[in-house]
């Protein structure tokens, strides 16, 4: 099984990026599954439910979402109609929409996604023990396939680290995401689960976080949030791409980066 993990999606560039790159992809990943953060793809921060249609529609199998999950109403109300769009798996049951589900690929085989949010730096969004939730969220997945691919959104290092260690020979693979910087640290564990602490972003890379450095700055300065003002300078597409065994354990992990030439005039619309 061929998975492709696309980092999270920043903003519009973030998703003409995206698009962008799909056929240099295509070509170089050719991939079975492919499984799309999407977490700040509508104005830095959420993602709203046009843009979740869109970034399916090009060939997201799956879209996964942190602590922003809940940010555009429109796509809150329309979670539990969107299973193309997993929010953490450990919030409160009550909550809208799905933290995990089993998918067929085009050849007939089961994969199986999963989200789970860490507890350390989230102040808007509370979780449960994301190491709690871990034991029966595999249990139930593993009754149906061995491939199993688990977004790990979490903001501490050393959590993303331990966790690393209690999910290895459980799933096939555990993505770290959120920090937006992709980490060289990807490394297939002894029991088989293939990790890296962050996968990275899509979209500019000249930015803090794939967002304008001044608004950034102002920010700090002011206390005062601005994610009007979308970054655009170096465009670049990362991600991970990943080769799973028969027996669901990982066989390879590579860090992927693609960059393009930025066309602002083509990103109207997006």
């Amino acid at each position: 099984m061929k998975v492709l993990y696309i980092a999270e999606l920043v903003g519009k560039a973030g998703v003409f990026t995206f698009k962008k790159a799909l056929s240099e992809l295509k070509s170089r990943y050719p991939w079975d599954f492919m499984i799309t953060c999407a977490d700040g793809a509508t104005g830095g921060n959420g993602l709203g439910r046009s843009h979740a249609a869109y970034i399916h529609k090009l060939g997201a199998n799956v879209i996964t979402l942190g602590e922003c999950c809940f940010y555009k109403k429109d796509l809150t109300e329309n979670l539990d109609k969107s299973p193309y769009v997993l929010r953490p798996e450990n919030l409160n049951p009550q909550a809208p929409g799905i933290g995990s589900k089993v998918y067929n690929t085009p050849s007939g085989e089961k994969i199986a996604v999963a989200v789970l949010l860490g507890q350390n730096g989230f102040g808007r969004i509370h979780a449960n023990n994301p190491f709690a939730a871990l034991p029966g969220v595999l249990e139930r997945l593993k009754k149906q396939t061995p491939y199993i691919i688990i977004d790990f959104h979490a903001q501490a290092s050393a959590e993303k680290k331990t966790f690393f260690y209690a999910a290895d020979g459980l799933c096939s693979a555990v993505i770290g995401s959120h920090i937006r910087v992709q980490t060289a640290d990807e490394t297939i564990m002894p029991g088989g689960t293939a990790c890296i602490s962050d996968a990275g972003r899509t979209g500019s890379q000249q930015s803090v976080g794939g967002c304008d450095a001044n608004s950034r700055i102002k920010e700090y300065l002011t206390g005062i949030p601005d994610w009007t003002k979308d970054a655009w300078d170096d465009p670049q597409l990362q991600g991970v791409y990943l080769d799973i065994g028969k027996d669901g354990k990982a066989v390879s992990i590579e860090r992927v980066r693609i960059k393009i030439e930025s066309e602002l005039e083509s990103a109207e619309g997006i």
